[in-house]
């Protein structure tokens, strides 16, 4: 637990997500259109919300699938959305973010605002779970066939644009930009 602990704070205060992108500054990017789903799923708060609502912001979206088990890619995506919530402060709303888990049989939202506070998490960051039906509803609607331990994050600008599928780490400081 403290090795963990102590990858977590590095992870949240940069250093992870710094290492892990000064390598890798090949990111694959494609326009693709989604139509979201009228999927409810859960917040951290245990509060249901209705995924398209939640989305139809007028705010940039950064979107990911994650599973708080994750020990692999997950943490790193994890960082980078605190790292951009920690340049965004004090006004960390102006962004949405958004995580869907993909193992709703253990990601509850007790354990899902356990994850979020870990990473230091602000208002503007919401984990989202659901049943397994709503879930895989949502990985189709996104185009996943099945997680994969590579990196891609989906970005849209504004309820009319399409989403930009980022494949490969990100680097907080370019997203802002």
């Amino acid at each position: 637990i403290i090795v963990y602990t102590l990858l977590l704070t590095i992870a949240v205060s940069g250093g992870f997500v710094r290492q892990a992108e000064a390598g890798d500054k090949k990111n694959k990017k494609s326009i693709e259109s989604f139509v979201v789903p009228d999927a409810v799923l859960t917040n951290q708060n245990g509060v249901k919300v209705s995924l398209r609502t939640l989305l139809q912001t007028q705010k940039p979206v950064m979107l990911d699938f994650i599973y708080t088990a994750c020990t692999t890619t997950c943490p790193v995506l994890s960082a980078t959305y605190a790292s951009i919530q920690n340049r965004l402060a004090p006004d960390t709303q102006r962004v949405q973010l958004v995580s869907i888990s993909v193992d709703p049989d253990h990601d509850t939202p007790p354990v899902l605002k356990g994850y979020l506070k870990a990473y230091r998490a602000k208002p503007g960051w919401d984990f989202l779970t659901g049943s397994r039906e709503e879930i895989d509803k949502v990985l189709k609607a996104f185009s996943i066939k099945e997680m994969s331990y590579n990196y891609f994050t989906l970005i849209r600008s504004s309820p009319d644009s399409n989403w930009i599928k980022i494949t490969g780490r990100l680097d907080a400081t370019e997203v802002i930009s």
